[in-house]
């Protein structure tokens, strides 16, 4: 039997690797493709947060000696309108430095790059070198699928700690040969495998995005909390609250991850047993709460927030500092400045609003992030893993600039659940409409932008589907991993009381 058992786990791991090399060669033919099928200019990829273009432009002017932060507004809606226009009239600027850049420090005010100054210092060389005969930006794609199979690799070894931590929390209880009998896939295999073949993925990494960049520090996070690298774990953190912001609020579910272990059934259900002590000396699980892998991660988190202000302020030095950088990237996060279209929802009614309730309404949406933190802290906290799922879920459907790359990430983390989610409603209906929005969303753009056939309410209806869509998701998710917790303290309660009768 043992025999046989390493034999089946030795095709597993074999069927995995191939599936892994396919998406990575996948992912090469794709990029091979004339101008990446144009994916760079979709707005669905590209947001102001992520964008290539914009990414290539601040490392331009900070090469000439000027603030990457400095760039262009009033045009800014019309260049991501019109992008044969923009590369036309970049094409203008390099040409003729001198006058063009005048005209547009002078002309215009605000600020084209929002992203962080380290990755133009990592990435923003990968934007000017050519490799004659091959495509352009090739070495800045490569990046981009080192990242995502580098992210499948950490969900992957992030599903197994959390199954193997699962198993022992059901031995403790004696449920586990029921549990194993409705087991469907290994979570592992399956969370990586959907978020590398995932089309959003695909889409962001062939697009040119620095998504992919923005979830493999996620996942690090994640996984290093999983696995207690606390020096890891906090790495991920402060790298990916730097790059997104939205992020910091993980640090919840990290806490817990840290101080209570993975994923477990309610903990009420350890003390609910009859022989209490027996129960506690079997398991190897800890029921309380472990404060110094907490201090450890502050400390970290401290340690790595003070390395990344200084690599920032020294990048940053002759353009202004780290309040030009706060202004540029979180303020205008928070403040929603660029109301140029995506599949999110606040670009449309901040485009109507009255600008004198604009400052209650920026209050209204973001604190509305902040109003579901504790509730779900308090009636999930004995899954940390899922409950990081359900916080990824909810910033990426109310963020203020959301792309389809932030869609990958909580659709790759859910593999994690699918023996757990496997009685979830609804489930043919939000595939359905997952790829309803995918295919709906450009044509309604054309309509709207090239055609003049359409109108903005078309390109926001296919936004409204999409945010109708993830509610449903997370609120479905969360009700049948709620369910599942019911099922285990059935399990766990009748079993006594079959062995009286």
């Amino acid at each position: 039997m043992q025999k046989m058992g390493k034999q089946k786990n030795k095709t597993a791991s074999f069927s995995f690797w191939n599936w892994v090399i396919a998406s990575i060669i996948f992912r090469l033919i794709l990029i091979y493709f004339p101008k990446n099928l144009n994916l760079a200019s979709r707005p669905e990829v590209s947001t102001p947060l992520t964008s290539f273009r914009r990414l290539a432009e601040g490392y331009w002017l900070k090469q000439l000696s000027m603030s990457p932060y400095a760039g262009f507004s009033f045009c800014f809606f019309f260049f991501s309108l019109c992008p044969t226009f923009f590369n036309f009239f970049f094409i203008l600027i390099r040409q003729k430095k001198e006058m063009y850049l005048i005209f547009l420090v002078f002309g215009y005010s605000g600020s084209m790059y929002h992203g962080s100054p380290l990755l133009l210092s990592l990435l923003g060389p990968l934007t000017v070198k050519r490799i004659e005969g091959q495509p352009n930006h090739l070495l800045y794609s490569l990046v981009s699928v080192i990242a995502d199979v580098v992210s499948a690799i950490l969900i992957r070894a992030t599903g197994k700690n959390l199954r193997l931590a699962y198993l022992r929390s059901l031995e403790s209880l004696d449920i586990v040969q029921q549990t194993k009998a409705s087991e469907i896939l290994s979570p592992g295999d399956a969370a990586a495998l959907i978020y590398l073949w995932n089309p959003f993925t695909i889409v962001a990494c062939v697009g040119l995005s620095t998504s992919p960049i923005e979830n493999m520090a996620v996942i690090l996070c994640l996984y290093g909390a999983c696995s207690r690298l606390v020096p890891l774990a906090a790495f991920g953190w402060v790298i990916a609250t730097h790059l997104s912001l939205y992020p910091a609020i993980l640090i919840i579910p990290v806490i817990f991850l840290l101080g209570c272990g993975p994923d477990a059934p309610p903990r009420k259900l350890f003390l609910q047993k009859n022989n209490k002590e027996e129960v506690l000396s079997k398991s190897k699980l800890r029921l309380g709460f472990s404060w110094r892998p907490i201090t450890h991660f502050a400390f970290w988190a401290l340690l790595w927030s003070a390395y990344v202000l200084v690599l920032c302020g020294i990048s940053l030095k002759q353009f202004g500092g780290l309040w030009e950088m706060f202004k540029s990237t979180y303020g205008f996060i928070l403040t929603v400045e660029d109301l140029s279209p995506n599949i999110g929802v606040l670009w449309y009614f901040f485009a109507e609003v009255f600008d004198f309730f604009r400052n209650f309404f920026l209050i209204v949406f973001h604190v509305n992030i902040l109003f579901m933190i504790m509730p779900l802290a308090i009636r999930l906290h004995h899954r940390p893993c899922f409950l990081a799922f359900v916080y990824i879920a909810i910033f990426s459907m109310l963020k203020s600039y959301p792309s389809v790359g932030d869609s990958a990430l909580y659709l790759g983390l859910l593999g994690w659940f699918v023996n757990e989610l496997a009685d979830i409603q609804f489930s043919f209906f939000l595939f359905c409409g997952y790829v309803g929005v995918s295919l709906l969303s450009p044509v309604m753009h054309t309509l709207w932008i090239w055609r003049g056939t359409g109108n903005a309410n078309f390109y926001f209806a296919t936004a409204m589907v999409y945010a109708c869509l993830q509610i449903i998701l997370v609120v479905e998710g969360v009700s049948a991993m709620l369910n599942h917790d019911r099922k285990l303290r059935n399990l766990a309660t009748s079993k006594p009381q079959d062995a009286k009768s």
